[in-house]
Formats: C-alpha cells, structure tokens, sequence
C-alpha cells in the first residue's frame, strides 16, 4: 500500500478469506516486476542480466471502483517496461512502442493525444512554493484531479491537507502552462532546469522516430500513483469522450523501497482493454480489427480416413519441424468439400490432403485456400513428401 499510494489502495480490491487471511487482487503488476528484478539482484546490487532489461506482460488485474463506459472492476492490461536506462531514450521507446501499435490498428494523431509532463519539475516546483517534500506524493493526488474537479476544489483539497494559499496558487500556475518554454519561464532561477531539458530532448526525438504528432505537452498531468519520479504521460481520445486510454512514467526509487541497495532508473507504462475497445466502436475500427485478428494458421492437415490418420500426424510434424503452424485435423473426412469448410474456417492458408492414392506414391496434394481461382491452383498440387517443406518455405517467402 506504501509503495503505491493512498489512490490505488482506495481502489484495491480486497477481503478477508475463510482463514482469516487479508487478501487483495492484483491491482497492477509494476510491483511484481520490481520484485523480479530483486530477484536477479546480487549481493552488490547489480543485476545479473543483459541490461538494459525489456519486458512486457498482458495480465488480469482488478479494482475495486464504480462500473461504467471504460472502466470495469475486472480487466487485462498491457504493460512494458524498461528496466535500466536512466535517460529519456527509455520513455521515447515506450512511446514508440505505443504509437506504433495505435498506427497498426488504424488509430492515427488525430483520433488520439499523449500528454506529456514531468513530476521532477512538479517536485521542484512544489518545493519552491515552501511544501514539505513528505507532501508531495499527497499533493500530487490532488493535482491529478485537476480536470475532472476543477482549480477551485483542487486549492480546497491542498488547503485542508495544510498547504498554504500562495503555495496553491503557484502550483496551479505551474499547472496552467501551455508549453514546454512557457514552464520553463515560470522555472527560470526557482528550480533545477534540468528536468524541463530532458522534457525538450523527449520531444525532439519524437519527431526523429516518427511521432511528435501524437504528442501534447501537458502541465496538468501527474498520475495519482506514488512512485512516479520523471516524465509522466497519459493517452487521451481528441474528442474527450473517453477516460485516459492508458498512462505510465519513470520511476526510479521503486526498487529501492523494496529492499534494492542501489536506485535502479526504470519506466513503464499500464495499458488496459476497456477504454480501447470502446474507442474502436466510436471511430468505427471495431469489425476491421476483428477481422484482421481472426484465426490463421499456415496448414490444415486433412486425413481422407482414419486408416491415414497416423500418416497425417506425421506431415503434421514434418510441416512443424519447417517452422509452420499447423492445425491437425482430429476427424477423418472423406467428404473433401466438408475437410475445405473447416479448413476455411480455421483460417488455414493451405489445406494438406492426405489420401490413399497420393500416399502410395509417398506425396500429398497441397491446395492454397488464400490465393485465386486458377486450374492449377483450384486442383491442388501433388508434393513429394521429400520435397515438401523445402516447396512450402519457397512458397511463403514469395
């Protein structure tokens, strides 16, 4: 609960079970991943691995907060993380990363934005404006309601947890700045600039890699969790329908609370199935997604009988051993038309049939279900099964 803050615990879901024992469902895995690289720590603190560490994981994760458009209590989230670069290039490859998927999907800079902002010149800001450094994590759960409650509930909340007015002010002045060199102003001989630089840098690599028009720099953005210590960003749908798509940052003291000797530089980012989806359905992307995603596989191996069934469990491992994906029919159809309709359905780019007059000259015949409808094709063709997979890597690579 520490290690996150008092947002996440407020939202964790959890009870007590028939032992007795307090138990809570798993909210986030950035936890776990520290824990992890713990793990391949050594006595010094140095980590026992190719650095830097590149990870990713799709689990299930749970919260305990009030059902509605994009948000359930029950979800699976993408994540990635970098593990050991403490400049911005990890964030630049995260962003990236996330981009590019948007960009596969059909999702463009126009459909959607990614804030960007930084918690080091929110620290600093913070503590020039005279608030302890042990408020700042409290204070940054406030700010990150900026938008959904407004400045003047933002200056209630900061008042009742005993920040001064002119301290509020100042934050939210901060927090009001529209560009990078507009904070950077505000900045100027009250803090550090060091971060603002590394904001600078962010931003002129993302138009090296390809994607600046994604970017919108941010002041408002904190994210409410604890252990955030840089650049923060989070992902929003251009017409503010929806809540964020998804959000991360750098948080580099992280594997220090969890017993690691040495502060290891780390970023990553949380990017959850609800919010997604519903943004397929409003930019009408849904039904071509879906239908990109279907089912393939490069084989479908069809016995004619069951007595050719274990001949066909062997060109089912012959074509595996190539390298191909192959789904082995578990029932003999003498009817090819019904063998073609499953293999239709399954996704099968060639269908491998196996029957008794091919089998005898040691060959199958081979029939592309994804190609056009000429003769030859629409035939098949009889493939020696000696030469089979050589044929077949040919064909794919054409």
């Amino acid at each position: 609960k520490r290690k996150a803050g008092e947002e996440i615990t407020a939202q964790m879901y959890n009870f007590i079970d028939k032992e007795g024992a307090e138990v809570t469902l798993r909210p986030e895995m950035t936890p776990t991943l520290a824990r992890m690289v713990m793990q391949k720590m050594d006595e010094r603190g140095e980590i026992r691995e190719l650095m830097p560490l590149k990870w990713f994981s799709i689990p299930q994760c749970w919260r305990f907060e009030t059902v509605q458009r994009g948000r359930k209590r029950e979800h699976y989230q993408w994540n990635m993380d970098i593990v050991g670069v403490a400049g911005v290039t990890a964030e630049l490859e995260l962003l990236a990363a996330i981009t590019t998927f948007f960009q596969s999907i059909g999702i463009t800079a126009k459909d959607v934005g990614i804030k960007i902002n930084s918690r080091k010149v929110l620290g600093a800001i913070v503590e020039a404006a005279g608030v302890p450094k042990e408020m700042f994590a409290p204070v940054c759960v406030i700010i990150d309601k900026l938008d959904k409650i407004g400045p003047e509930n933002v200056t209630k909340e900061l008042t009742d947890k005993k920040v001064p007015l002119e301290s509020s002010k100042m934050i939210l002045r901060a927090m009001e700045c529209k560009s990078i060199e507009e904070l950077a102003e505000l900045c100027k001989g009250k803090v550090d600039m060091t971060a603002v630089e590394e904001l600078k840098m962010l931003f002129a690599y993302a138009k090296d890699y390809g994607f600046y028009d994604f970017l919108i720099f941010d002041a408002s953005v904190v994210r409410g969790l604890a252990y955030y210590t840089g650049i923060v960003f989070e992902c929003f749908d251009r017409q503010k329908k929806l809540r964020a798509i998804c959000g991360g940052g750098r948080y580099d003291r992280l594997l220090s609370l969890y017993g690691s000797s040495k502060e290891v530089p780390c970023c990553g980012f949380g990017f959850g199935d609800c919010v997604i989806m519903e943004l397929l359905k409003e930019l009408k992307l849904m039904d071509k997604v879906l239908d990109e995603c279907k089912r393939q596989v490069d084989f479908v191996v069809a016995p004619f009988n069951k007595e050719l069934f274990g001949a066909a469990c062997s060109i089912a491992t012959l074509l595996r051993s190539g390298g191909f994906s192959v789904d082995m029919m578990q029932k003999a159809e003498k009817k090819v038309r019904n063998a073609f309709s499953y293999a239709d359905r399954a996704g099968g780019k060639y269908i491998v049939l196996v029957a008794p007059t091919e089998w005898e000259k040691k060959a199958v015949t081979v029939k592309s279900l994804r190609t056009g409808d000429r003769e030859d094709e629409d035939r098949g063709e009889e493939i020696a099964l000696a030469d089979l997979v050589e044929k077949m890597q040919k064909a794919f690579s054409r």
